[in-house]
């Protein structure tokens, strides 16, 4: 997938860091915080987007990938917060209370242009599968909320295992009956994601297809065009 991003780069103390946003926003994707359950819905634009970031993410292990999904049009169902979304490798030890800081200094990025390797994610997320089964098994996504933001920390093969995730909800999400009307359509939930201690509702974040209004618009992939109907010739 080819990937329109915006690069920021600059420097606090002594630490270097490298943000990249969608150089578009995702309109019709939101994203509202786990408290314990959470939902990510999207359009397919929205979600084979979200696959390829994750994907981007997964073979970018020094880079903070930022997504405003706030910015884009407010869903018409569901409750709890609204959030933005941060990526991040936990090697990078990245602090949710320093993120307001950093996001502040986000005013003139440059355009990149970056390609996903889908061969390559795949096989990482089979390595991550083929790990999960393991006793000692700890490439879960780690997470918090802060600052109006979704923070998933992880590392390549969770990241990679994510992203297969969005690229199924994205290219059978339009296939569910009822989505043609705006009903919303579940699809899978995020991997793996750490469980808070004390026990307590697992944590969830669905993911659901739905696309955007007028539904009148869309069409189920196989469905044919509806195409107005001639006037009736004058006798």
């Amino acid at each position: 997938m080819r990937l329109m991003l915006r690069e920021f780069g600059f420097r606090t103390g002594p630490h270097e860091h490298r943000v990249v946003q969608p150089r578009q926003p995702l309109r019709h994707t939101s994203l509202r915080a786990p408290d314990p359950i959470g939902t990510l819905l999207g359009d397919h634009d929205g979600l084979s987007r979200l696959a390829g970031l994750f994907s981007f993410a997964a073979c970018s292990p020094h880079t903070i990938v930022h997504l405003p999904l706030r910015d884009g049009v407010p869903p018409d169902e569901g409750a709890g917060d609204l959030v933005d979304l941060v990526l991040a490798h936990h090697t990078l030890g990245l602090r949710p209370s320093r993120w307001p800081a950093l996001r502040r200094r986000l005013r003139a990025g440059i355009p990149l242009t970056a390609r996903t390797d889908e061969a390559r994610t795949a096989r990482d997320a089979a390595a991550w599968r083929a790990r999960r089964d393991r006793a000692d098994f700890r490439e879960g996504l780690r997470h918090a909320t802060h600052a109006r933001t979704l923070f998933l920390f992880g590392g390549r093969g969770v990241f990679a295992e994510t992203a297969g995730h969005f690229a199924h909800a994205a290219g059978h999400g339009p296939r569910h009956k009822g989505v043609a009307k705006g009903h919303t359509a579940f699809m899978t939930s995020l991997p793996e994601l750490a469980e808070p201690p004390g026990g307590g509702h697992p944590v969830e974040v669905l993911i659901c297809f739905k696309p955007y209004p007028p539904y009148a618009h869309f069409r189920r992939p196989g469905a044919p065009a509806s195409r107005p109907r001639r006037p009736a010739a004058a006798l």
